[in-house]
This record gives structure tokens, sequence and C-alpha cells, in this order.
């Protein structure tokens, strides 16, 4: 398996990671309706459940481009740096995210979908 197939299991896991922080230590946690919940937090746990949204958006685009670029048999060594830098990128937005650093989290947004474009670039 490719280092950029083990970056796409990395990736899956991210939004399970922004799920995990939004609930930590939270009080008052109704797991039987998780959603509810989450709609009546504020701060840094609403934010935290937003990156999650954001996290399983991104995924599917991600995916699409490492198969592409494996697919056309572009470079390697390319798709798997582009692979683990947009999942470095999507750990820091989601640290930007609940960290409320709006502009920063916008760059490392475009940042990660750069890369996105970027496999889908060298798959052509």
């Amino acid at each position: 398996m490719t280092l950029a197939f083990w970056a796409i299991l990395a990736a899956c896991f991210l939004p399970i990671l922004a799920a995990g922080i939004s609930k930590w230590g939270a009080k008052g946690l109704d797991n039987n309706k998780p959603r509810d919940w989450i709609e009546t937090q504020s701060g840094w746990r609403r934010r935290a459940d937003w990156a999650q949204r954001n996290q399983h958006e991104s995924l599917p685009p991600f995916i699409a481009g490492v198969l592409v670029a494996t697919l056309a048999h572009a470079p390697q060594g390319r798709i798997d740096a582009l692979a683990w830098i947009y999942v470095a990128l999507r750990l820091a937005y989601l640290a930007a995210y609940v960290f409320d650093a709006a502009t920063i989290r916008s760059v490392i947004w475009s940042l990660g979908f750069a890369c996105i474009v970027g496999l889908f670039v060298i798959g052509g």
C-alpha cells in the first residue's frame, strides 16, 4: 500500500478527532442524541463540530484526487507528498477552527484545496 493510501486512512480519522474534541470533558452530553446536544453548544465545542462537518465535506474530493493521480500513474513521490501535506494542513485547519483563528483557517483551507487540485493536475 502506498503512503498516499495511508494518508487517506489518516484523513478518515480527522472527523472523528474533531467530534472527540467537541465532546471532550462535556457535562450533560446525551450520547443518545448527540446532534441535539451539539446544537446547544457554543464556543470551541461548536467550532469543533463545524470543523468536523468540513472534514467530512473535504474527504471525497481528496480521496478522488489520490485515486485519480494513482490510476494515472503520476509520480508516486508527488502523490505521497501532496496527500500527507493535505493531512497535515487539515490537522492545522482543525486547530485553527477550534482556536477561532478565522483568517489563518481560511488560508489553511485554501492550501489544502490546492493539494487536492494538485493531485488532479498531476494525474492529468
